[in-house]
């Protein structure tokens, strides 16, 4: 079965010298990469059999989070390292979304502006857990961002695994959340939306973002997840490492006309 870096190999010269000045420059490499991906463009290595003097040749990985086929061992690496890290709590599944009137302006500005997303979701959750309102302690926030939808539609959010609790500031107390509330969504909300707002305009100076969209509500959903820290790593790793197409996507492979 054809792959997606078939495809690539046959369409992508001539797709490049209609589009490629428009291109974002991590677009133009992944193709590049998963086209060389396995290949001698690469290099590899070459095992022998002392006893029957068969050789294999095992080309190198890209290694590009694009490439379908170095998509598994990656997600399985990511998976390994976080375990690692997780606390024996509960966990909440805490989302953020950009509205829709900011995601051409994020989508142009996306060194600065996803990097500033993180950040006011993570510092926002933080600091909600710290107020002794609701928990009282600084959370542990595992944060993952996903750019597009099932349909490939572009729709940044962030992704967040929020630990059902807070440590004391001396790091000597542990302050448990409710089991089914961590703080309102709409604190979260409010909070997020603004501190990207300040953060961007630091960052993008130039640009001219219209006043009224930054009194757009943004959409958060907080979910408690019990102490399934494995299955919702795993549900996160989807997402670190995710693609837009995979070789299973790729039913048949036409000709150039």
């Amino acid at each position: 079965m054809p792959g997606v870096a078939d495809v690539f190999r046959q369409f992508a010269g001539r797709y490049l010298e209609a589009h490629g000045a428009a291109m974002l420059p991590s677009h133009r490499r992944a193709i590049a990469d998963i086209v060389a991906c396995r290949t001698e463009a690469l290099g590899g290595q070459q095992w022998g059999c002392p006893d029957c003097g068969a050789l294999l040749h095992v080309f190198h990985s890209c290694r590009n989070r694009a490439c379908p086929t170095c998509h598994g061992a990656q997600t399985q690496a990511w998976l390994e390292r976080r375990q690692a890290e997780m606390l024996p709590v509960p966990y909440f599944h805490v989302t953020v979304t950009v509205p829709e009137e900011l995601r051409a302006i994020l989508r142009r500005q996306q060194a600065d502006g996803y990097g500033a997303l993180m950040k006011a979701a993570a510092g926002a959750i933080v600091d909600l857990a710290r107020d002794p309102r609701w928990v009282g302690g600084t959370p542990g926030v595992l944060a993952v961002l996903h750019t597009w939808t099932q349909r490939l539609i572009h729709h940044p959010h962030v992704h967040c695994l929020v630990t059902g609790g807070g440590l004391s500031d001396d790091g000597a107390i542990w302050h448990p959340a409710a089991k089914t509330f961590l703080f309102p969504k709409s604190a979260l909300a409010t909070i997020v939306r603004a501190r990207f707002r300040d953060a961007f305009a630091g960052l993008c100076p130039q640009l001219d973002v219209p006043r009224h969209v930054w009194q757009i509500p943004w959409v958060v959903h907080i979910t408690p997840w019990g102490q399934g820290q494995q299955a919702v790593l795993e549900y996160l790793a989807r997402y670190v490492f995710r693609i837009a197409i995979t070789d299973r996507h790729i039913l048949d492979l036409g000709t150039t006309p």
